[in-house]
């Protein structure tokens, strides 16, 4: 639901970042990209992101549930101009912070009475990637995808274990002594780690929020989320700092953006309206936005229960949003188990593990993904649309 899923996940284009030197940066066509499995409209929400804007200041005032409400009117009315697309079967998807809005946007359509203005959406099913959810299990997950992942000791994890009786969901400080400081040799073994994607390295000039944290208050503590600033001085700066780099980095394309995306001509492709925003920032900190809904887990339960179909998939090396939290949320809800544990393939290799629940839920891992999945496997999660919107239905 963001700019950031057209060019850095399952758009059609994506920088040339082995290719740049200096200057405007060259866009080359992504084949692996979402748009050849459907159609798809990207979408900067909430308001405030990306290019999205407000005439007047009262408008960036909104909370996650009017959002879900202003995805829907926007839908309506796109459909409505775009007729030919109405009765074609609608999903709604996004990862990562849109694990809220997701379910929220899809709740709000499929309890929209008949009564509203047409045309009515054809929702069929939604799907979300390393989602955040509630942040009970969002940070709970993440001691035991450490341990599991050879992060951190048996002793540590055990140490942890033990002295947070077992829950580590410890917001916002943890309950005791023992707890607390078995939580902070946890993070003085780890802070180093690439959080997104425990595998690659943390780069370059991409700084950090909050002065050092790994970790910033995301609307009044309801999660927390991490935010990279990406340092973006001018593009000869950039080069200079690539060639010192030892290994390719990640970030580099994210610097990319500001050039391409801060460019008049770019901008006057795309219709950006002139004085409607500054400069564009990957990351957006909307003071005005309200986090409203804690957990999303009933919206899950609502939706999959009145016969919508979801997926649910995490990329595995993610440490911000883990397949373990993810698991364990889903376990909550208590459906029963239709079709066990079992990988699933793409390009005759596993690419993941999955597992169908009643209600027409589907989890499934992404081999070697980050956070987000498609950013890092994207072939892989190509085929997993693919065949999940598939006739079959089946990953």
């Amino acid at each position: 639901m963001h700019g950031m899923g057209l060019i850095f996940e399952i758009g059609p284009l994506k920088f040339d970042v082995a290719g740049y030197t200096e200057g405007f940066p060259r866009l080359v066509y992504f084949e692996d990209s979402w748009t050849k499995v459907s159609n798809v409209i990207f979408l900067d929400a909430p308001v405030g992101t990306g290019f999205s804007y407000s005439r007047e200041e009262a408008g960036l005032n909104v909370s996650l549930t009017e959002s879900g409400r202003q995805h829907h009117v926007f839908l309506r009315k796109w459909v409505a101009e775009h007729p030919e697309f109405a009765s074609n079967p609608l999903y709604i998807g996004g990862d990562s912070y849109s694990g809220y809005t997701v379910p929220v946007t899809a709740m709000d359509i499929a309890t929209s009475s008949d009564d509203e203005e047409p045309p009515k959406l054809n929702l069929v099913g939604y799907l979300v990637g390393n989602a955040a959810t509630d942040d009970r299990y969002d940070t709970g997950g993440k001691v035991p995808f450490m341990h599991g992942m050879g992060l951190i000791s048996d002793e540590l994890y055990e140490a942890a274990k033990q002295g947070c009786g077992g829950d580590f969901y410890v917001a916002p400080d943890p309950t005791n002594a023992r707890c607390a400081s078995a939580m902070m040799a946890i993070n003085m073994v780890t802070f180093a780690v690439n959080p997104v994607h425990i595998l690659e390295p943390f780069c370059g000039a991409a700084v950090r929020a909050g002065g050092g944290s790994i970790f910033q208050g995301y609307g009044g503590g309801a999660r927390r989320s991490m935010l990279v600033r990406d340092d973006v001085r001018h593009p000869g700066f950039f080069a200079k700092q690539r060639l010192g780099l030892p290994v390719e980095c990640r970030d580099n394309g994210y610097r990319l953006s500001y050039i391409w995306a801060d460019d008049p001509e770019v901008r006057e492709a795309l219709g950006i309206l002139e004085g409607s925003i500054g400069s564009w920032s990957r990351c957006t900190m909307l003071s005005h936005y309200r986090h409203d809904v804690t957990t999303v887990i009933p919206y899950h339960v609502n939706l999959t229960k009145a016969g919508y179909r979801a997926l649910v998939y995490n990329g595995d090396h993610d440490l911000d949003m883990t397949f373990v939290g993810t698991q364990e949320w889903i376990r909550s809800i208590g459906y029963p188990i239709v079709s066990d544990w079992r990988p699933w393939f793409a390009n005759r290799q596993v690419a993941g593990f999955t597992r169908t629940y009643a209600h027409n839920l589907t989890f499934a891992t992404v081999k070697g993904g980050g956070h987000t999945a498609p950013e890092y496997r994207p072939k892989e999660c190509q085929a997993m649309l693919d065949r999940w919107t598939s006739e079959a239905g089946q990953l």
